[in-house]
């Protein structure tokens, strides 16, 4: 173990998406575990495009972040030292222990136990990104066989795996993404039906010839004129799920654009916002069943690793600027082997 705990800072209130000057690295002492608590090595640091909405000052469904605190993340790391009966030195946990190599933890902020192997995926396809897939997918839009499921950002983290559980349901599945290197991914390798380039095509006429009946279920990654493309063309008593709004940069003066009302009430159609944070009651169950899937070849992901800490305050800016090709994570210790790319 090191002298000094590297942190990385919100020192800078940012107006749309935090660039690397909003952050700041700083040493610190490696902190020791009281009565109760664990000394946890981070492994892997998670970079989340919800990120954007803690750190505003506004805040959304969780309190913005502090300015001068610890960069809220999850992160997956090894118990090196424990005050508590239920954890041993070289467990390995996944939890909100922030952007620094060492974490002082209460065991609240664990959100599973995971294993060497998994350390990766349990911040990605069996973590959040995963979980948020299955959970929102099932609850909100409970598909059926046979119906057509849209997904935009459908090759990120979230969107990736929304699509491919759709088609393990028996559904008929379409991706928006951008770029052809994206949209090919979409179709060659994670089994959508079809996928549409909203940086070169029109996204509606696009969906006019690949959904002429309309779409049943659309997984709504982010809003803005995409989503405002999508309305019209929703079936009879169609879902729209709701999970991100990454087309959107800040939150003042508040976004408009067209209206959502007529095309709900004419399709008789239901729009629902979903937080995970609502639902983890049910997060091992989901964890177990995309294990299963995992094991039986039918769900893959990707993932997008920078290493050391000093690429944490840059990560989030270019995750927006789409740099990155998969689950985006940073390293701060060694490879331990974890998922399929």
């Amino acid at each position: 173990m090191t002298d000094m705990n590297r942190q990385v800072l919100l020192t800078l209130r940012p107006s749309g998406i935090a660039q690397a000057e909003n952050f700041t690295i700083r040493e610190a002492a490696v902190p020791a575990a009281g009565p109760g608590e664990l000394l946890v090595r981070n492994h892997y640091l998670s970079v989340e495009p919800a990120m954007r909405g803690w750190i505003a000052d506004t805040g959304n469904y969780t309190k913005p972040i502090e300015l001068g605190s610890v960069m809220r993340s999850l992160a997956s790391g090894v118990v090196i030292e424990s005050r508590h009966p239920d954890y041993r030195e070289g467990d390995c946990v996944s939890g909100w222990f922030g952007w620094q190599d060492y974490a002082c933890i209460t065991p609240d902020q664990i959100v599973q136990r995971t294993t060497a192997s998994e350390m990766r995926a349990s911040l990605g396809i069996l973590g959040t990104n995963g979980v948020t897939a299955y959970l929102a997918l099932t609850l909100i839009g409970q598909p059926r066989a046979g119906e057509t499921v849209l997904v935009s950002t459908a090759a990120g983290a979230v969107g990736s795996a929304a699509g491919q559980i759709a088609r393990i349901l028996g559904c008929r599945t379409i991706g928006i993404a951008g770029g052809p290197d994206k949209v090919s991914r979409c179709i060659g390798e994670f089994g959508y039906d079809a996928a549409i380039d909203y940086r070169a095509q029109d996204v509606s006429a696009a969906l006019a010839g690949h959904a002429p009946d309309g779409i049943d279920i659309y997984f709504d990654n982010v809003a803005g004129p995409i989503s405002d493309a999508v309305l019209p063309h929703l079936a009879l008593r169609a879902r729209v799920i709701v999970c991100g709004t990454a087309s959107i940069d800040r939150w003042t003066p508040w976004p408009t654009g067209p209206r959502v009302e007529r095309h709900l009430l004419v399709k008789r159609a239901r729009m629902e916002g979903f937080v995970i944070f609502d639902h983890m009651d049910r997060y091992q169950d989901a964890v177990g069943q995309l294990r299963t899937w995992i094991s039986e070849g039918r769900l893959l992901w990707r993932e997008d690793i920078l290493d050391g800490i000093e690429a944490c305050p840059d990560a989030l800016a270019g995750l927006y600027r789409g740099e990155n090709d998969g689950k985006r994570l940073i390293r701060l210790v060694g490879d331990d082997a974890g998922g399929n790319q």
